[in-house]
């Protein structure tokens, strides 16, 4: 993306002979750099860019960045890439400024959250202040970008003095950064001409002769507005009736424009008028663009002469080679184009565009053109680039435009498009894209030429659709159909296409896990990590090792599990943020399972700080679920339900097999509060009954449902079924899964009265148990009849040391469960507002429960709290 930027979007505009020096407003722009945020906010021709950059020059602030924005930077990649460029190359900036940051945005699905992060942290070194302009921001929209841009705000260094020119108010908390005093605003009010600034404007642009009653006369109808005062002004040379002219003006914004352009334009020659058209179909140009869009040789001589004219021509950079129209001129030139000429104009700007590879442009005139093949062509050729910058916004926007059957026609640009209605859950409409190119590819002879731009995304297409076709499997819950559509991936596949490999493999792997076999998922998705590791697919290799863990929890090796997952965050360069946010969230739900709750929280919040909404939607769903089930295990059910509404609502099918549904959580949740007709519903729903075979895909639904028979004290009704899921537990290798089977085999026992026999049921679970001690949760969150039947263990059983492991320490210290919690925290880095965020009580709140603490523990500080906790077991 570097490579491509446009390097005049960075620089600040040169002011133009003529202009008014306004320094009166320098007063309030110089009060604006003590604080976070000045604020530029009116309509469209107040002169906001021309104020600042003027005052950027005659005040002397050399350390200033710069960003023009256009349309084109709705993209977050775009815009953010722009944006860390623009701070980099400002004078002053420190050699390495912004490469984390950069890195971050060529990473696949790039988190905003992350790339903010990563910036801060250098803004934070900067040793000078800074001045950041970012110029009509009005035309950028993205919700990705907006959010970033308050994030980043909230969080302004010192260092860094933001300055932004739009046309509306942006999305910023300004209510309460004005009572704060943290804003300087600058709005249409102050940017209005005075009466003595349109004098002077106008006693240059209109000439000498105008009377003082003219000047009053014209700064009364346009208020001071100067895209008005400088088109009238235009109008009113060589006017003999200036005092008729000004006496018709009427000022009304819009009508005023059209009426003053049509002024303007009249009285052009009309070579000069026909050229102005003819260009105007052009965001930004030079002259033998401009040549090639006008079939004349007269653009080298035409821009210059235009400048002087002061025809709303804006010079891009300080060589005078690219130019563009001010924006309101340029609507009302395009609005007067013959209809019948805006093809062929738009034609020959994507030719030139193409010509000199700028390939996006190019794409947007053949789009404007109404040439959707060459489009469509120009597109396939762009894939490369765009999946390398991240360009995904786009790459959609571009494709939404395409009819569907030139889609059809193209397989790269049909594949791409169901991927995009894959992940809006239209499982049914990615499935006919893949036949439409798989039929399509098959429609070329052997030996032929393709008529299609010839890229490796066409070359790896079979491996991809079946890659896509084995998501497509695994979404339905068709596990065989995964594992064959996968296979078929692998054997398509060519030499060194890692990603295709990668993923067939993963594929391959969590089909295994669906059916169970554990063993074989772990071999399989290992082989999909390696691959994803030899491609630089880092992102994509370090989400997958957080499934590897969960593989080896399942594995009943949740130790094992957690040692992968550390693994992975210390490897070298450090993991980017937006895979060390999944290895977070894994590492989370390890330690909340190992029953400490405390580091279980601590990973949760990493996660948060590292990713955002701009993240992959599977692993929002994931952190939501982790969250639930910590709050539901620190004792608070109703922000679990919160939570799992939020997971609901981002889940999409095709990512990962739904082992563990949100509706069989919620309803295990419902039974642990005593509510089992709610929970009763959810089971209901769920489809599942005590005669089922045993399915490794519902297992969790099944075991939701042996809970609800304990609670409604019908344990007879669970037997059976828990023989047969443990019989498929045991022959497929899930340890995990045989442990909880045992234990609520031994409740079943217990709950008709026989405690031997539920003893010794529980005492030989835990015996075949390979890491007892990380599934702490498991048997906590059953309650009393649970930890009465380990304390019978621990008395009498031959796993006396599990069952002790999972009772945990019986201290003598009548510490709360919360004050627990607290300690814990207590017990690490983070300080006492930090720790009050965490669990979300207020700082006062906190404070009482340290004294708490103090007073049993007989200490008087945090460290001789935690020293005196270790001695008695406690910790």
């Amino acid at each position: 993306m570097a490579g491509s930027l446009i390097a005049s979007k960075m620089r600040v505009p040169v002011v133009r002979g003529g202009s008014v020096r306004r320094d009166r407003l320098d007063g309030p722009l110089d009060r604006g750099v003590a604080g976070p945020l000045t604020l530029l906010s009116a309509p469209a021709g107040f002169g906001k860019t021309t104020l600042l950059a003027d005052w950027l020059a005659c005040t002397g602030r050399t350390s200033a960045a710069w960003l023009s924005l256009d349309e084109r930077d709705g993209d977050p990649v775009r815009f953010w890439t722009y944006l860390v460029t623009a701070l980099r190359t400002a004078p002053g900036s420190p050699a390495g400024f912004g490469d984390a940051a950069l890195a971050l945005l060529t990473a696949p699905r790039p988190s905003t959250e992350a790339v903010v992060t990563a910036l801060l942290d250098d803004l934070a070194a900067l040793r000078d202040d800074v001045v950041l302009v970012l110029d009509d921001l009005h035309v950028v929209d993205a919700r990705e970008i907006r959010d970033g841009l308050a994030l980043l705000l909230e969080h302004l260094p010192p260092a860094l003095h933001l300055v932004v020119a739009c046309r509306a108010d942006p999305p910023f908390p300004l209510a309460r950064m004005r009572a704060r005093g943290e804003l300087v605003e600058v709005r249409a009010a102050e940017l209005r001409f005075t009466p003595d600034e349109v004098a002077a404007y106008l006693a240059d642009a209109a000439g000498p002769g105008l009377a003082p009653a003219d000047v009053v006369a014209l700064e009364e109808r346009t208020e001071g507005w100067i895209a008005a005062l400088q088109l009238a002004a235009l109008s009113l040379r060589g006017r003999a009736d200036v005092g008729g002219f000004i006496a018709r003006f009427a000022g009304d914004d819009r009508y005023v424009v059209d009426y003053l352009v049509e002024e303007v334009l009249r009285h052009l020659s009309p070579d000069v008028g026909d050229f102005l058209l003819r260009t105007a179909v052009l965001d930004r140009f030079t002259a033998p663009l401009c040549d090639a869009v006008t079939g004349r040789d007269d653009g080298a001589r035409t821009l210059p002469a235009l400048e002087r004219a002061n025809l709303f021509l804006v010079p891009l950079d300080d060589h005078r080679e690219w130019y563009r129209y001010h924006h309101l001129f340029a609507d009302v030139l395009r609005a007067r184009i013959p209809a019948g000429r805006l093809p062929l104009l738009h034609r020959r700007a994507a030719d030139w565009f193409e010509r000199h590879d700028l390939v996006e442009e190019s794409v947007e005139h053949a789009l404007a053109a109404g040439d959707v093949d060459r489009a469509a062509r120009l597109m396939e050729r762009a894939v490369p680039a765009i999946r390398r910058s991240r360009h995904d916004t786009t790459f959609r926007g571009w494709l939404a435009r395409l009819p569907d059957e030139v889609l059809r026609r193209s397989p790269v640009l049909g594949v791409f498009r169901g991927w995009s209605l894959m992940v809006a859950g239209d499982l049914e409409g990615f499935a006919a894209r893949l036949d439409d190119a798989e039929r399509a590819l098959a429609a070329v002879p052997p030996g032929s030429e393709p008529p299609w731009a010839d890229t490796e995304e066409l070359h790896t297409l079979p491996a991809t659709i079946a890659v896509y076709r084995a998501s497509i499997a695994q979404a339905r819950g068709d596990v065989a159909g995964t594992a064959a559509h996968a296979r078929r991936a692998l054997d398509l596949a060519r030499p060194g296409d890692h990603l295709s490999l990668g993923s067939a493999s993963g594929l391959l792997g969590l089909a295994s896990w669906a059916e169970g076999d554990v063993a074989s998922a772990l071999r399989t998705f290992g082989r999909a990590v390696t691959s994803l590791r030899a491609g630089g697919n880092v992102v994509d290799e370090l989400t997958s090792t957080a499934v590897l863990a969960d593989m080896w929890l399942a594995a009943g090796r949740p130790l094992t599990a957690r040692r992968v997952c550390e693994r992975a965050l210390r490897r070298d360069g450090g993991a980017p943020p937006a895979a060390a946010a999944s290895l977070h969230v894994a590492l989370s739900g390890l330690h909340r399972e190992a029953g400490d709750l405390g580091r279980a929280r601590e990973h949760l919040g990493t996660a948060d700080a590292l990713d955002d909404r701009g993240s992959v939607v599977e692993g929002r769903h994931r952190r939501h679920v982790a969250a639930a089930l910590l709050a539901a295990a620190e004792g608070d059910p109703d922000a679990a339900d919160v939570l799992l509404d939020r997971a609901e609502q981002d889940h999409l099918p095709g990512f990962l097999p739904d082992l563990h549904p949100v509706p069989a959580i919620r309803a295990r949740i419902l039974l642990r509060r005593q509510r089992p007709l709610e929970a009763a519903d959810l089971v209901r729903g769920r489809g599942v009954t005590p005669d089922d075979r045993a399915d490794p895909l519902r297992e969790y639904d099944h075991l939701t449902l042996v809970r609800l028979l304990l609670a409604r004290r019908r344990p007879d009704r669970a037997t059976g079924l828990l023989e047969r899921l443990l019989d498929a537990a045991q022959s497929a290798g899930r340890a995990r899964s045989v442990l909880e089977i045992g234990m609520l085999q031994a409740l079943a026992l217990d709950a008709r009265g026989d405690r031997p026999r539920a003893r010794e049921t529980l005492d030989r679970a835990l015996t075949g148990a390979p890491e007892t001690a990380g599934h702490v949760r498991l048997f906590l969150d059953e309650g009393t009849p649970v930890t009465d039947l380990l304390r019978d263990v621990e008395r009498h059983g031959t796993a006396s040391e599990q069952a002790r492991l999972l009772l945990g320490p019986s201290p003598d210290v009548a510490l709360t469960g919360r004050e627990i919690q607290v300690l814990r925290l207590l017990d690490g880095e983070l300080t006492g507002p930090q720790i009050a965020r965490a669990l979300y009580v207020t700082h006062n709140t906190l404070r009482t429960h340290t004294k708490h603490i103090f007073t049993k523990l007989d200490v008087t500080t945090r460290r001789a709290a935690v020293a005196r906790a270790r001695e008695r077991g406690v910790l």
